[in-house]
């Protein structure tokens, strides 16, 4: 049995009977994710479980080392995330010691006490892989905020926060669901070994008092925001001009004398001008960042590797996100973003040409339960990319059910004669912002920026129209659907092997292609 701590936030864990052929893998496959935590790093290796952590320092910056023992060390967890409640969890934990101030310390004693049905006590971004000296216990946040993927290979299980950990060790990929837990405990694989803890709540009434629900939904949003401030280090705002953004920011401006807020775009882009009115307004340390044609195509290949996708519009979005969070690093350690906001209020414009209620609840179910391969997969590896924390207060869970709740005719815009998207939100937080940003009609992310544009052209510019028809033939089965994303798929195939891959290519792809809210 070993244990190790290194001066070096991202998770790798190897169980099996094998594990002894494998451990000396775990090295490599930590230094792979080495930008999700450059703080710390901490392995345990037992007879069976190999576990790594590469940490990032948020919450009890000194003594948070991971993995985090219980009391007699027979259980051990390593987790990737944060979890919101773990104040009141310790305090029903009491007759337990706390050897730790981190959050990631109560998993462990809340398993002890409750064996797997722990997890649905859990508010927060998580993925975590606990061993109880026999078994694994693994599980991930309900909505997939935080990331993991798993590989088997020579009978041992292999999971990983990013799939570059994982490549060129197991003979396939897959993400691990979100809202799911998976056991290696004889209870819990004579079910299957995968059970799903977490689904979005039937809605028995909808809410339709439109003065309790912009009451509820300003409450509940500045819960959301507060819970999100949790941390020991510096924290800021991404902020794009855009509704989302601009109300996470307005909510923490008024209990923070200081706040840091950042945003970029090519010269002319609309989505600076928008911030910094809205930074003017809330009296923000306002940082900007303005890039070029040339500096997108100098880092297109870095962010495609860590987007870990060649769907064009992640790819686009994920651009101004990899410049935002390379200026915010400087500043902060810790960023809330406006992720969430249009799945959970119907808020892309193709949304309106659903006619009936119904189909509009099941699009927006639809869209937020795969968020996690889209605006969050893009989020998490952009802000990671450059060593910070990026958090989504419209996705926490109670917001979320709530706003869910809400009658969806009045998220549809048409029913709604002089109301625009997102309507209700906006009028909840009446005078939060100036009204011609409050107000404002929405605009797609990479477009506000002006890196849609942009790229587009160099793929047309790079790609002939015979050098299309013979690549789309070539992978067909994967779809190449424009010389955009053929561009990109071709910097993906460079880092990443995809022979034999073609049953995951809605994963590399990223699934369903939106915008990405501002």
């Amino acid at each position: 049995m070993e244990r190790k701590h290194k001066s070096m936030c991202g998770i790798v864990a190897i169980y099996g009977d094998n594990v002894s052929r494998w451990a000396s893998h775990l090295d490599t496959m930590l230094d792979k994710l080495s930008h999700r935590g450059p703080d710390d790093e901490g392995t345990y290796v037992d007879s069976n479980v190999a576990l790594g952590q590469r940490r990032l320092s948020i919450v009890d910056v000194a003594g948070g080392k991971q993995p985090i023992f219980s009391e007699d060390e027979q259980k051990c967890v390593i987790c990737n995330g944060e979890i919101y409640n773990h104040r009141a969890l310790r305090d029903e934990l009491s007759q337990h010691y706390f050897c730790t101030d981190s959050d990631t310390e109560v998993i462990v004693h809340l398993f002890e006490e409750m064996g797997e049905e722990m997890v649905s006590r859990l508010d927060g971004m998580f993925a975590f892989v606990l061993y109880d000296g026999e078994d694994i216990f693994v599980a991930r946040d309900p909505l997939g905020i935080k990331p993991l993927y798993q590989g088997e290979k020579d009978g041992c299980l292999f999971f990983a926060s990013e799939i570059k950990a994982l490549e060129g060790v197991v003979d396939s990929i897959q993400e691990f669901p979100p809202g799911h837990y998976y056991s290696s405990s004889v209870s819990v694989t004579k079910k299957g070994g995968l059970v799903q803890y977490y689904q979005l709540p039937e809605i028995e009434h909808w809410e339709d008092d439109t003065g309790r629900i912009t009451e509820e939904l300003h409450q509940r949003l500045s819960v959301a925001v507060q819970k999100r401030w949790m941390s020991d280090v510096p924290l800021g705002c991404f902020l794009s001009g855009g509704i989302d953004s601009s109300l996470i920011c307005a909510v923490s401006k008024q209990h923070f004398e200081h706040l840091d807020t950042f945003s970029v775009g090519v010269e002319g882009a609309t989505d600076l001008e928008y911030a910094r009115k809205v930074a003017n307004f809330l009296g923000t340390d306002h940082h900007e960042y303005v890039y070029s044609r040339d500096e997108v195509m100098k880092v297109l290949p870095d962010v495609i590797y860590h987007l870990e996708s060649f769907d064009p519009p992640l790819v686009r979005s994920a651009i101004p996100t990899y410049f935002v969070s390379q200026l915010a690093k400087d500043y902060v350690k810790v960023i809330l973003t406006g992720e969430g906001s249009d799945e959970v209020f119907a808020g892309y414009h193709y949304i309106e040409r659903f006619t009936n209620e119904a189909e509009v609840y099941k699009e927006s179910v639809r869209i937020l339960t795969g968020l996690h391969n889209l605006n969050l997969q893009r989020v998490d590896r952009a802000t990671m990319e450059w060593s910070i924390e990026g958090r989504v207060p419209f996705l926490d869970i109670d917001f979320v059910e709530y706003a869910m709740s809400i009658d969806p005719a009045l998220k549809m815009v048409k029913k709604e004669k002089n109301k625009m998207e997102k309507w209700l939100l906006r009028q909840a937080f009446t005078g939060y912002l100036p009204d011609e940003v409050l107000w404002r009609t929405k605009m797609e992310f990479a477009a506000g920026c002006g890196s849609e544009r942009l790229l587009m052209e160099v793929a047309e510019d790079e790609i002939s129209d015979s050098e299309f028809d013979k690549a789309r033939r070539k992978f067909e089965q994967i779809g190449i659907s424009s010389k955009e994303e053929l561009y990109y798929f071709r910097i993906f195939r460079s880092f990443f092997d995809t022979e034999g891959e073609v049953e995951a290519i809605g994963r590399w792809k990223g699934g369903f292609s939106s915008g990405s809210s501002s």
